[in-house]
């Protein structure tokens, strides 16, 4: 089967390395890809916007599956303008993919479904988000309503602080918002497979968002994951399956936008309980690539199974019992304007010692790897506890010579500590 992946960043790198290995892949396409990416698919030059453009690409090599990597695509229909065409897609409709486009969509589905969740206001504009703000104390939570790469969230610890986020955000004409309470606990990741009615589990994994040590600085996309999450204990996991995974995949088959794909629950592990942060409507990245790197089972076949709804009666997903870290190499300046350009070598040195390098945000200028976004690399291990996987990450990125790049020394903190 020849399937086309979508997407250009470390996650649609993990993916192609995982899906290279299956033996049902014909041959595997990737656009745009990136030079990572390369490795395991050919690259066709097909901008995602372009619906049309990737349908034909389609229909000329003959592709059994598309797998839409990022958010963006998804949000824009480009799985309904597939799947029209008889083409099964690994991904939600546009109508489906409103749990992560809108805030506000999934908010409101969280109350109709009682669905466990902060409290919120919804806001059309900077004086009615201002007003809300006396609704709740603080902290307080200021959400962009739309995408924003991991990055349109503001905790605010003081009014002024508060004030400030929603007068940012409102500087945009025809934003929205959504002003949230702010709940205590620690953060976990919740993964699962549907095709709209059945689910699979597709493990846990923990995020590191801020840019500095210690999670401190601004939020990113992500600077660092391991994976299993065990503060998602067994008991919890299933909580928060059957009082929200469960009850979401349920609310938007019965509005008629069923949701097929990944199902990506940012929870907060509050005291009473799990509550749903926001949903993500594919893959996380970082977290997919510790995901990949611990799964055993065939990934076209529950991509594939996935998009023509045979997921019931599946047996459990096999993992591996290890734990997987990564730790992003990122390019300076990032979160704000990254230093683009810089070189990059000792790729292979690092990957010798069993770590996987994940490239994201890379090209080749006259033959040389360089850095072309703000995060560049996920260099990734595995091992038998948190300590010696973050360890073997580490000793990895030491052979990595990016001098204009940087990382968190604390990927995987939290656990560590707690092991201790």
């Amino acid at each position: 089967m020849n399937v086309l992946l979508i997407g250009s960043g470390g996650r649609e790198h993990a993916l192609a390395w995982r899906l290279a290995q299956s033996q049902r892949l014909g041959k595997l396409y990737a656009a745009p890809g990136n030079p990572g990416i390369a490795q395991h698919a050919e690259l066709a030059e097909l901008d995602p916007a372009d619906h049309r453009a990737v349908i034909y690409f389609c229909h000329r090599h003959s592709i059994g599956l598309v797998v839409i990597g990022p958010e963006a695509p998804l949000v824009d229909g480009l799985g309904d303008n597939i799947r029209a065409m008889g083409i099964p897609v690994f991904g939600p409709n546009k109508a489906a993919a409103q749990l992560e486009g809108s805030k506000g969509f999934t908010k409101d589905l969280c109350r109709r479904a009682s669905i466990p969740t902060a409290g919120y206001a919804r806001v059309t504009s900077r004086d009615g988000g201002l007003a809300a703000l006396a609704d709740f104390g603080l902290p307080v939570v200021v959400k962009a309503d739309g995408l924003a790469a991991g990055k349109g969230v503001t905790v605010a610890t003081t009014q002024e602080e508060a004030e400030a986020a929603v007068t940012d955000l409102f500087a945009v004409a025809g934003a929205e918002a959504v002003i949230e309470e702010f709940l205590d606990g620690e953060e976990a990741s919740l993964f699962v497979l549907t095709d709209g009615e059945a689910i699979l589990t597709f493990g846990s994994a923990q995020d590191h968002k801020r840019v500095g040590e210690g999670d401190t600085g601004p939020n990113t996309g992500g600077m660092g994951a391991y994976s299993p999450a065990p503060v998602l204990t067994p008991e919890l996991e299933r909580q928060a399956i059957d009082e929200i995974v469960l009850p979401t995949v349920a609310a938007m088959k019965a509005a008629g936008m069923p949701f097929s794909g990944v199902l990506f629950a940012g929870l907060m592990l509050t005291a009473d309980g799990p509550k749903l942060i926001e949903y993500n409507a594919r893959f996380g990245d970082p977290e997919c690539q510790v995901l990949m790197t611990r799964l055993e089972d065939d990934l076209l076949d529950l991509m594939l199974d996935t998009a023509e709804g045979r997921l019931a009666g599946r047996a459990p997903l096999r993992f591996s019992p290890d734990t997987a870290l990564t730790v992003v190499m990122a390019a300076k300046g990032y979160p704000g304007t990254p230093e683009t350009g810089g070189a990059i070598a000792g790729i292979d040195a690092a990957e010798a010692l069993g770590a996987r390098v994940f490239q994201a945000g890379t090209r080749f200028d006259h033959g040389r790897l360089v850095a072309s976004g703000g995060r560049v690399l996920a260099v990734t291990a595995i091992g038998s506890d948190i300590a010696t996987a973050q360890a073997d990450a580490y000793q990895a990125i030491d052979l990595i010579d990016f001098p204009t790049g940087f990382c968190r020394k604390d990927i995987g903190w939290r656990e560590i500590a707690r092991t201790r």
